[in-house]
């Protein structure tokens, strides 16, 4: 018995390593998009330090979860939760790099003609990409694949908050041509918005994964 016990604490200490992990992702997010729309580079540079804390988390989260796999051998429940948090720390590693591209850009914009009101929407649009991650992590927690269903879902508004943003930068551009370095800017940065909820939407496929067994497309 003594050895199922030393194993289910191993599970559960990775399983607490990837949420410690998704939180440090979320705060880096928040700090990028702050950052980025209050044009703070002293915060972008930290954000880029600290992407490699999250680089860190996530090969001691592989290393460890290959070590399960290969001396435990562990079966269906079990084996599905060292493979979840397996691909989901990568998918959560992505995320990491994607803000830290953000804070690159807070760098690149320096001393740019600006367009406040695309500013206030890249801030809306980054406040619901965080939402959504927060409630991923913690459906992942809960093991909730039901609410795992519902944050897919709100994946849509991300996107609707890509194209609306897009669609103000072009607009705005024409009335201010001289700002057409910071659109280029910040096409990418909701770029890396869209794709952080893309993530996100994997992370509550994941979930559904750990509770179910089936590998769904949300």
């Amino acid at each position: 018995m003594m050895l199922r016990s030393k194993f289910e604490e191993e599970l559960e200490k990775i399983y607490n390593q990837f949420y410690a992990m998704g939180t440090e992702v979320v705060g880096q997010l928040n700090k990028a998009v702050r950052s980025f729309v209050t044009h703070d580079r002293d915060l972008a540079r930290e954000v880029i330090e600290d992407d490699e804390v999250v680089n860190e988390f996530e090969s001691k989260l592989e290393k460890k979860s290959l070590e399960i796999i290969a001396l435990q051998q562990p079966v269906s429940q079990d084996l599905r939760t060292v493979i979840t948090v397996l691909k989901a720390s990568s998918d959560v590693e992505r995320m990491g790099d994607h803000a830290a591209s953000i804070a690159k850009a807070t760098i690149r914009m320096k001393g740019e003609e600006r367009i406040e009101v695309v500013e206030k929407q890249i801030s809306e649009m980054g406040k619901a990409v965080k939402h959504m991650l927060e409630e991923a992590f913690e459906a992942y927690i809960n093991l909730d694949s039901n609410r795992a269903y519902e944050i897919a879902a709100s994946d849509e508004k991300i996107d609707d908050y890509f194209r609306d943003i897009q669609n103000l930068a072009i607009e705005e551009i024409k009335k201010q041509p001289d700002a057409v370095f910071a659109g280029k800017e910040y096409f990418q940065v909701i770029m890396f918005l869209e794709r952080i909820g893309d993530y996100a939407r994997n992370i509550c496929e994941w979930i559904v994964y750990l509770e179910t067994g089936k590998i769904v497309e949300m």
